[in-house]
């Protein structure tokens, strides 16, 4: 029996899509000076570093709960190896100022981090079947949440956090600090 074309072309494009995140998370990481990834345009801002952890968590913890996985951060070690103070469970939603700056880690670890956390979510989309994207995940929305919707939210709040943090880098670039 072949596959069904329309199914393989939507997970073809879904997984075209976390390349896209892994390349933007890779050029941001790349040779990322802390003084860049920790830089604050203001004291309300996020950093470079924060915005490509918290986007990161959010993939995996989601993810991991649409695969009915376990989380790359507790699961493979992150939380230790990042060492942030903050609760395992914390993805960066509803996070302060100071939580924010505390979020210090070099460019290769929150990439080695993120792209545990994509190549599991690959796994996962490679697996996609019609069923699944039509499961209802989140009954506390009206309509409630599917599967599809909420890996369409995952993939566009990352790129939104990660075209953040392209900006934050360059404002930090163009202030010296790179």
């Amino acid at each position: 029996m072949s596959a069904d074309p329309a199914l393989e072309a939507l997970r073809s494009l879904l997984l075209d899509h976390v390349d896209r995140i892994d390349e933007l998370v890779d050029s941001l990481t790349r040779d990322l000076p802390m003084p860049v990834g920790t830089y604050r345009p203001d004291g309300q801002s996020n950093t470079v570093c924060w915005l490509v952890w918290h986007q990161s968590r959010v993939l995996d913890d989601h993810g991991a709960d649409l695969a009915g996985a376990t989380q790359a951060w507790t699961d493979g070690g992150w939380s230790d190896e990042l060492a942030l103070p903050f609760a395992a469970s914390a993805t960066g939603y509803g996070q302060s100022p100071d939580e924010v700056a505390q979020v210090v880690a070099s460019g290769s670890h929150l990439a080695a981090y993120h792209h545990d956390v994509t190549d599991r979510l690959r796994a996962h989309l490679r697996e996609l079947d019609v069923e699944e994207l039509s499961r209802v995940v989140d009954e506390r929305w009206e309509p409630p949440v599917t599967a599809s919707v909420r890996i369409v939210s995952m993939l566009d709040d990352s790129i939104q956090h990660l075209g953040q943090a392209s900006y934050v880098r360059g404002l930090a670039e163009r202030a010296g600090l790179g």
